[in-house]
């Protein structure tokens, strides 16, 4: 087994956390034709794809994406730091990117590649070479040149976040929305100019939205080719005290929020964690809402992507979190029940045994594709 480790970012619309890339594959970029699988994958189906240790090895991270890839998914989710990607202004680490990539190209999967200047409530992350951003002129041009490297890298992404959580954002700048608009339009013609089958949009938090009763700052800031959601079926304390058919009647707020924009779920999925009212039936209920409300209104869908592959030690689902006093997370319920719905998502447990979700999402994604 290749006992060299890479430590794995975090998703859930929290934070990007750091990674250290300490091998490097050879790249499978733009070169040929990928050889024909056996599998039938759907594009617009994809699954979070994270290796069950937090420190897993590049076996243990093969193995994550060839299971995830056998249910017949069609994408998955990278979550790129520009930090990390462009340490010197000009000069770009693939490493950590270039192993990402060639196992979603390695496994016939497109990807959505989340690299945001919104954050959730913060501007950035940006590399320390670019000082403190604005969102002006420079900032665009900037962010067209970063990312037409990635595009012009790696043809499999064709979805782009440009802005994640945004809603976090805006709630405490709705003064900067203006200047954001100005700023993703100039991002989106010049990349779309560049490259024309890629698709980029915004990313809200359904649940936020919804619970703060926030549905016009979607149609502020529904710029781009698409409306894409990330919805955790939590309330403001992040419990899920609600049963699946009343939270699953919250997905059509996507459609009426869009106006008129295709939308997509980024991240959806159902905690276990007993202490947040989690249970292993209602995470297989929840995939059956959810796939009904996808089959009923596949129209208005860009795709669907389920969070997540695997569970982690409640512990280390903290670290993706931003705990400053000024944070949401400065709230100690609110932070321990956050780390416990990302940390039980997933559909295998601790011991990497399958929940009964994991078969629920495997008959749904195939009866799709069969239909």
């Amino acid at each position: 087994m290749n006992k060299k480790i890479l430590s794995a970012s975090i998703g859930g619309g929290t934070a990007i956390a750091a990674v250290v890339v300490l091998f490097v594959l050879i790249p499978l970029l733009q070169s040929g034709p990928t050889p024909p699988a056996n599998i039938q994958h759907n594009s617009k189906l994809g699954l979070v794809i994270m290796p069950p240790t937090q420190k897993p090895t590049l076996d243990e991270i093969k193995s994550a994406y060839s299971q995830a890839a056998s249910i017949g998914i069609g994408r998955s989710n990278v979550y790129l730091s520009w930090p990390l990607m462009e340490p010197k202004q000009g000069e770009y680490n693939w490493g950590y990117s270039d192993i990402l990539m060639g196992l979603n190209r390695e496994q016939n999967l497109n990807v959505t590649l989340y690299f945001s200047v919104i954050n959730n409530q913060i501007l950035g992350p940006f590399p320390n070479w670019m000082g403190k951003p604005q969102l002006d002129k420079k900032l665009q041009d900037q962010t067209v040149t970063t990312l037409d490297a990635i595009l012009s890298r790696y043809y499999i992404v064709d979805y782009v976040i440009i802005g994640g959580n945004v809603d976090s954002y805006f709630r405490e700048h709705p003064s900067e929305i203006p200047q954001y608009v100005d700023f993703f339009n100039g991002v989106y013609s010049q990349l779309k100019a560049k490259h024309p089958n890629v698709k980029f949009g915004n990313w809200f938090s359904l649940n936020d939205v919804s619970n703060h009763y926030e549905g016009d700052l979607v149609g502020k800031l529904n710029q781009g080719d698409f409306v894409a959601y990330s919805y955790a079926p939590v309330d403001l304390l992040y419990y899920e005290n609600n049963g699946t058919q009343q939270e699953g009647a919250n997905l059509h707020k996507m459609i009426d929020y869009a106006k008129g924009k295709k939308i997509a779920l980024m991240e959806v999925g159902w905690s276990t964690d007993k202490s947040i009212n989690g249970t292993k039936e209602n995470q297989q209920k929840f995939v059956q809402v959810v796939y009904d409300f996808y089959k009923k209104n596949q129209n208005d869908f860009e795709f669907l992507t389920w969070y997540r592959q695997y569970d982690r030690p409640v512990d280390t689902c903290y670290s993706s979190l931003n705990q400053d006093s000024s944070s949401i997370f400065g709230n100690d319920i609110v932070l321990n029940n956050t780390a416990a719905y990302l940390c039980g998502t997933g559909l295998f447990d601790v011991d990497q045994n399958p929940k009964p979700a994991w078969d629920e999402l495997k008959h749904q994604i195939q009866s799709i594709i069969n239909s």
